[in-house]
């Protein structure tokens, strides 16, 4: 129990520092509102990916729905952003049920094979449905409406926002790591035939993991659109997207509450830094960047970590000392 208020109240300290962000970095809100974005949906991500062990390379389906979900209801039918946002996860939900119903059958590289072929023909779709999608030219937002007054195109609105889809997701993995939910999903992960003897139906809980992650990787999806403003298939269905969102959660530490906000910020941020400074030579030292965490913390930077604090922290072994007794 103080464990899991312990972890509450970081959570509360991560987003009081990050509303920060604005008055420390104003040249930089681009990269704050990417950053809170993607560590928000990485985090989505990981409640399959990480918690329940589904290594998956689809959720730029999951992205792109909930992106194009906003801005078809927008600029058709004139509906509110904040409505086409709920509707984008409704959508997804289902989507990701159906979709788990019909591949969770499967294992190991199956899974991923199934969740990449999926996406791929979802992206298909977008490029060739131009009457609905705009095809290959995308969607373009032009305006929308001010909720209370605020613009949803500016950068600052747009970080707080991105921040307060951050936080809500952190919530739902706090949730994860103690309740019942969360020890059934981490039982899976660790075993599935095991979880099986101990009464948990596999299948049906994956799904709802999957469902709970779609949904929150739509809002993501849907505030990442409005940051945007253009977006078409090659940026939001793309697989490079869901390599991208599985890339952070494991570099920070996959099936944690803080890791894939860590690999967020220091993917994101050593990205930005290398491209600025040394420009053709950026992905290269990026690459050796997250080879040199793979090697030296293969449990990602939260593991590393612990791993770290448990062998400093660790007692020194005793010496058993021989005593000899006098000679008589």
């Amino acid at each position: 129990m103080r464990e899991r208020f312990k972890t509450l109240a970081w959570i509360g300290a991560v987003l009081v520092a990050f509303t920060l962000y604005p008055w420390i970095f104003p040249t930089k809100l681009n990269l704050g509102v990417v950053i809170v974005l993607f560590a928000g949906m990485a985090t989505a991500w990981d409640i399959l990916g990480g918690w329940a062990g589904q290594l998956s390379l689809g959720h730029a389906a999951l992205v792109g729905i909930g992106g194009y979900t906003l801005a078809l209801l927008s600029l058709r039918a004139g509906i509110p952003p904040w409505w086409g946002l709920l509707a984008g996860m409704a959508l997804t939900s289902v989507v990701a049920a159906m979709w788990g119903w019909i591949v969770f059958r499967l294992r190991g590289p199956y899974f991923v094979l199934s969740t990449i072929a999926v996406a791929e023909i979802l992206r298909l779709v977008a490029i060739n449905w131009k009457n609905l999608t705009g095809g290959a030219e995308g969607l373009f937002l032009r305006e929308l409406p001010r909720p209370f007054g605020l613009d949803l195109f500016d950068r600052t609105v747009e970080f707080y926002l991105g921040l307060a889809f951050l936080g809500i997701a952190l919530l739902v993995v706090w949730w994860l790591s103690w309740s019942r939910f969360g020890y059934s999903l981490q039982a899976i992960r660790e075993d599935q035939d095991s979880a099986m003897a101990m009464g948990i139906n596999p299948t049906s809980t994956k799904i709802l993991a999957f469902a709970l992650s779609a949904a929150l990787t739509a809002a993501g999806g849907s505030l990442y659109a409005i940051y945007l403003s253009f977006f078409e298939p090659h940026i939001v269905l793309d697989i490079g997207l869901s390599v991208e969102l599985a890339l952070i959660a494991y570099i920070g530490g996959a099936g944690t509450v803080f890791g894939p906000t860590i690999g967020a910020v220091v993917l994101l941020g050593a990205a930005d830094l290398f491209r600025n400074y040394f420009q053709q030579a950026n992905l290269l030292i990026y690459g050796i960047l997250i080879i040199l965490v793979v090697r030296f913390a293969p449990e990602g930077i939260v593991g590393g970590w612990h791993v770290l604090l448990r062998r400093l922290t660790r007692p020194a072994p005793v010496v058993p000392v021989e005593v000899r007794g006098e000679r008589p």
